[in-house]
């Protein structure tokens, strides 16, 4: 009990003293000394340890260190400032449940103050490496715990909803979500527990993801065997079941859909089709249907490839932490079979062959020979496949796949002399992504193309030192969302696999033209 008091006595303090912080909506849009000695001139971003949402002395220690391992004074500070922002700016609750003992971590993407499981996840992930099995409430661990128990909670609550808002125990006021206050979905939901509720699949994945990556480095089956982990996971494989819903019963009249959504916009990415059903999909292809991708857009063809690989992947890896938790054998089982099952339908559907590349996997299907070849910069993508772990690097169909998506024969490969990377409907035509050009680097052995890839980025900031949502391929000044912890959170990420596989590249100079130090 006097932890859990003491838990929430500190909280309160922190929360008095953020209070007289500046916003970093605003901080991170402006320009603070000292500045990086590269041609650059990079702005400190990080906050005022007082002003930082959670210390850790392992992330700052990383930090710290990579000033020996970098040797670029502009590639140094966009690491400086990108690695840490999750836990300088984005824990906006941590602390201990009075009424079930539960860690709890709400992790809002940045400059919307809601917790998307997606983004949460992710955001993780980016301090796996340093994750190891530790009881202190200050630790790695502990955030990840509050994020799983968190995570737990939301899709309890609602299983089809995709970001949600603060637990009760925060004390912190829903935020206001605008564009949704209109929506028409089905189930219905609360506005005082959930943000959005567009249906995505990867969201579910990524549940089954920041579990499995936290038992793999921990071994902490204890944890899972508390609260409502296993709840949770029961509510994820219902929502897979019931979404390979088909269209169509065989007699033809229409089925009744687990998930609707509509929206009054002038955006057809913010609504689906068919009031709110979606385009149709076949029958016994053993896909899951996915209503909006990762970007938060609709689907066109709701068998969404990237999704559905990333489900199999945790779903398998989540089936072994369910195999040790005792008397859920038989859950494990099918959550083993249909992980495989999935795996098979993706190698039936997704796979298409072309002209130009050979073998290569689709977007998006929907089972009746319809294809969207492309691919968006958000995770689950096709590029980031072997990056999640679905498949290894030098697949055949996935090489012929990277060579298409990285071309101008994939409808949103930007290109231009700012950035050359692979963007997505949510910010249109034009705007390439930072974060695909780090999956590009994390999923090349090539020198060449990771040192020309990481020189874009570098040089692509807008002198704020931060990664930011979208770039104008042309205008390395007109860019979206100046606070967006996930992307710089796996510029870090890709910066310390770097060191592990190629550490000669951050040894090199990023500098233009060959230009010097000051």
């Amino acid at each position: 009990m006097y932890l859990l008091a003491s838990s929430a006595i500190i909280f309160s303090f922190t929360r008095l003293a953020l209070a007289a912080c500046p916003d970093y909506s605003d901080y991170s849009q402006e320009y603070h000394a000292p500045f990086s000695s590269g041609a650059y001139n990079l702005s400190d971003q990080r906050p005022a340890p007082a002003c930082r949402t959670f210390n850790s002395s392992d992330i700052n220690n990383v930090v710290a260190r990579f000033e020996s391992v970098i040797t670029d004074p502009d590639l140094y500070r966009l690491f400086q400032n990108s690695y840490p922002n999750t836990v300088d700016t984005a824990v906006k609750y941590k602390g201990v449940s009075n009424t079930t003992g539960e860690e709890l971590t709400f992790l809002i993407t940045g400059d919307i103050n809601a917790m998307w499981l997606r983004d949460s996840a992710n955001q993780m992930q980016s301090y796996l490496p340093l994750l190891n099995a530790s009881s202190s409430l200050d630790s790695i661990a502990s955030l990840y715990r509050g994020v799983i128990n968190l995570q737990a909670r939301y899709i309890l609550i609602d299983p089809y909803c995709n970001s949600f808002q603060p637990p009760a125990e925060s004390g912190l006021s829903p935020a206001v979500n605008g564009a949704a206050s209109d929506d028409d979905v089905v189930p219905p939901y609360s506005n005082q527990s959930v943000f959005e509720c567009k249906y995505e699949l990867d969201s579910l994945a990524a549940f089954l993801e920041v579990s499995s990556n936290y038992y793999n480095a921990t071994n902490d089956i204890g944890f899972f065997r508390k609260y409502q982990w296993v709840s949770a996971v029961k509510a994820v494989m219902g929502v897979a079941e019931a979404m390979m819903t088909p269209t169509y019963a065989a007699n033809g009249s229409v089925n009744n859909s687990p998930y609707t959504f509509t929206r009054e916009t002038t955006r057809a990415s913010e609504t689906l089709e068919n009031d709110g059903l979606g385009n149709p999909v076949q029958g016994g292809t053993g896909l899951i249907r996915a209503a909006f991708r990762p970007s938060d857009d609709a689907t066109i063809y709701q068998f969404l490839i990237p999704s559905n690989m990333m489900f199999s992947r945790y779903l398998s890896s989540a089936a072994l932490i369910m195999s040790q938790i005792g008397n859920e054998t038989e859950l494990a089982s099918n959550m083993t079979n249909l992980a495989a099952s999935l795996r098979n339908a993706i190698s039936a559907y997704g796979i298409v062959n072309t002209t130009n590349y050979g073998s290569i996997y689709a977007y998006e299907v929907d089972g009746y020979g319809s294809q969207n070849l492309m691919d968006d910069a958000n995770i689950p993508s096709l590029l980031a496949a072997p990056f999640f772990g679905y498949l290894d690097q030098d697949d055949s169909t996935y090489q012929n796949t990277r060579r298409k998506l990285l071309s101008a024969d994939n409808p949103y490969f930007m290109r231009g002399p700012v950035i050359n990377a692979i963007g997505g409907a949510h910010d249109g035509p034009g705007y390439g992504w930072p974060m695909a050009s780090i999956v590009r680097i994390l999923t090349s052995n090539d020198e060449a193309e990771i040192t020309s890839t990481l020189k874009e980025i570098v040089s692509s900031t807008d002198g704020l030192g931060l990664i930011h949502e979208s770039i104008n391929t042309f205008n390395q000044s007109d860019w979206t969302r100046q606070w967006f912890s996930w992307a710089n959170g796996l510029f870090g990420q890709m910066i310390l696999d770097l060191e592990d596989r190629m550490p000669q590249v951050l040894k090199q100079s990023y500098q233009p033209n060959n230009s010097t130090y000051s």
